[in-house]
């Protein structure tokens, strides 16, 4: 049912751009291939629109469009290619431009104007709208902004407070799990400085001439943290010193912001007397200090020095001064804690070790479980059960237990079955840990060494060259388990009495840990069959004492092989390291440009230091490390962990 249109004069040819297709000869209309009718030459006229009306001689009206017709299915046609003129209609839907992926641009690309708004482009796998920027992805002076960043600690608080014996114990436990760290301490400089101590009177405000050189002696110590944390490889420098006034803490601030260091604060606080009395009288009256001293007046001379510091002690303020720090304050010894603004994971670490440890009196008992089958027949690791001479050692361990009267005495053993039966015999309730299981040997499980050394030579040679590093296939390495026994020490350090039963490997990263062993070492620690060792922490450290209950067994410790490496490990496989417990990293600066922009800080510290103020503490650093020649495919080259020196 068509109906007949009137016909219509076409509309005039018009000039300009917003004439449309009709005002353009030869256009085509997107997406449809019909034509625009040429204009007709002269006037426009238009016929009119209702029957007896005037032509209209006005402005031309747009055509009408022209009535639907019936749907009907019919193939599609191909459109014809556009021409060079052609430009898409304005009623055409508006053409998408191509999606593009995501890609950063170059380093040497010129720096985008901040005031004007960033690029947007589409990912064409993750169909979500991503600004693109051309900067480089790491700037050059972002050090506090790294997880990785060096990390310098402050430790705040009077003397006889606990601040040395936290740093000391702090640092080994970092150095156990493989952030290398050191200490600072201060009071070291400062007898260097000063042959000879006189008296309180060398700490009084007013001593002018002691100030400049206690202030010369940070000032030193400040450069050595410096030298430790940016070119020999250190991830954390414990500043041990009172810092007690808020000019001195601004000081350090400035010179960790300046060499891209991040800084937290530790302070011990403690107003109890007698823990204060105890303090002087087990540490402070055997320091070189009081050497020619009776205690008495030792004791005397330390009280009128603590004065000295109470005259301008300023604490920290997390409410008002030091609001924006990073820091933790230990009061009374563990009885409360305050913390403020955490940065990182390894702080974190920090402060969940200090809210575990503590200060009671008290003791630890290690040793390996009585001998074995697999033992006798000199297979490592496995599950079985105890010998006729390990079932002695349990009975002679349990009398063991009763002449010591333990009160309150915990038992932790393994899940493997040589712990289990040892306990058995003590007749005391005990619990078993997955973490103390012996280290995993993978494949070579239930092998002995010569099995080992013909069955895969390879690992054999490589384990003999770095027994800390190397982990078994599908196994562990002693790194691993360093991991693994984390929680163990924790909950140890929160523990009064203890006795452990373990295995070799793991009771030679337990006793690394006590005595401050380095990971060369570690591997190598004697623990033999049917002896404990009893450990009793002490100031700064631990006394350890081997008792031998008199029942004969096996030897399964072997000695450092002559051709086990003395240098970083080329052979390194499975990648054995973790960011965290990593060994010595290299020399390299860990951003860009670190060496250059240290280079033009301007808080360089003073070089006109008396010749007695030390301006190197004695360390060792590791070589860089190597490849074997030839290389070695899908191995990693690795440094040795940092020997961390006691000042």
């Amino acid at each position: 049912r068509r109906r007949q249109q009137p016909a219509r004069a076409p509309p005039p040819h018009v000039e300009g751009a917003g004439a449309g297709n009709a005002a353009r000869p030869g256009l085509t209309r997107a997406g449809s291939g019909e034509e625009t009718r040429e204009p007709a030459a002269g006037p426009a006229v238009t016929a009119p629109e209702h029957p007896g009306c005037p032509p209209c001689t006005s402005a031309p009206r747009a055509p009408r469009p022209a009535p639907r017709t019936p749907h009907r299915p019919r193939a599609p046609t191909p459109l014809p290619s556009p021409s060079p003129l052609s430009r898409p209609s304005p009623r055409a839907a508006p053409a998408l431009a191509p999606l593009r992926a995501f890609v950063p641009g170059p380093p040497s690309a010129p720096r985008r104007d901040p005031k004007m708004p960033l690029e947007l482009t589409q990912s064409r796998v993750q169909k979500i709208w991503l600004p693109v920027d051309h900067r480089p992805s790491l700037p050059t002076s972002c050090g506090p902004k790294l997880t990785n960043s060096p990390t310098v600690i402050v430790m705040v608080g009077l003397p006889a407070r606990g601040k040395t014996y936290i740093s000391k114990k702090l640092t080994r436990y970092l150095n156990w799990i493989g952030v290398p760290t050191k200490v600072f301490n201060v009071g070291e400089y400062r007898r260097e400085a000063v042959k000879q101590y006189s008296s309180y009177n060398f700490f009084r405000p007013d001593n002018e001439e002691a100030m400049k050189v206690r202030k010369q002696c940070a000032l030193a110590a400040l450069r050595d943290v410096k030298s430790y944390l940016a070119k020999e490889g250190g991830q954390i420098a414990v500043f041990d010193a009172t810092n007690t006034t808020r000019e001195r803490r601004h000081m350090i601030l400035h010179f960790a912001k300046e060499n891209d260091f991040k800084a937290f604060f530790i302070e011990s606080v403690c107003d109890d007397p007698t823990v204060v009395a105890s303090n002087i009288m087990e540490v402070k009256i055997s320091s070189p200090d009081y050497k020619d001293c009776n205690s008495a007046e030792a004791m005397d001379d330390f009280m009128r020095r603590i004065g000295c510091y109470e005259a301008s002690y300023q604490p920290l303020d997390p409410d008002k001064w030091d609001r924006d720090l990073s820091l933790i304050k230990v009061i009374d010894v563990g009885r409360r804690f305050l913390v403020n603004r955490v940065q990182d994971h390894i702080q974190s670490r920090i402060v969940y070790y200090l809210m575990n440890i503590h200060v009671q009196p008290r003791t630890i008992y290690l040793c390996r479980h009585g001998e074995n089958e697999y033992n006798l027949q000199g297979r490592i690791g496995g599950d079985s059960g105890l010998s006729s001479r390990g079932k002695k050692f349990a009975s002679a361990l349990s009398q063991f237990v009763e002449e010591q009267n333990l009160k309150g005495l915990r038992v932790w053993t393994s899940q493997l079955k040589s712990t289990i039966q040892t306990a058995e015999a003590l007749r005391l309730p005990y619990e078993q840990w997955k973490a103390l299981n012996e280290i995993d040997a993978g494949v070579c499980e239930e092998l002995t060494y010569e099995e080992i050394k013909d069955t895969y030579p390879e690992e054999y040679a490589l384990r003999e060259q770095d027994k800390y590093y190397y982990r078994y296939p599908t196994g562990e390495s002693y790194q691993d388990l360093v991991q693994r026994l984390e929680p163990v020490i924790m909950e140890l350090e929160r523990q009064e009495n203890v006795l452990v039963i373990c295995h070799q490997a793991v009771l030679r990263c337990l006793l690394a840990y006590f005595l401050d062993k380095s990971a060369e070492e570690m591997p190598y620690l004697k623990c033999p069959l049917h002896t404990v060792l009893k450990l009793t922490p002490v100031a700064y450290g631990c006394r350890v004492e081997s008792i031998y209950l008199n029942v004969e067994s096996v030897s399964t410790h072997r000695e450092r092989s002559e051709d086990a490496k003395k240098g970083p490990n080329p052979l390194m496989r499975r990648n054995s390291v973790t960011p965290l417990a990593s060994p010595e990293p290299t020399k390299k600066p860990r951003i860009n440009s670190f060496e250059e922009h240290v280079a033009s800080t301007s808080a360089a510290l003073p070089s006109c230091l008396p010749p007695e103020v030390p301006t190197q503490l004695p360390g060792q650093v590791s070589d860089s490390p190597f490849l074997p020649a030839g290389g070695w495919q899908g191995q990693w080259p690795q440094a040795r962990g940092c020997v961390c020196m006691r000042v």
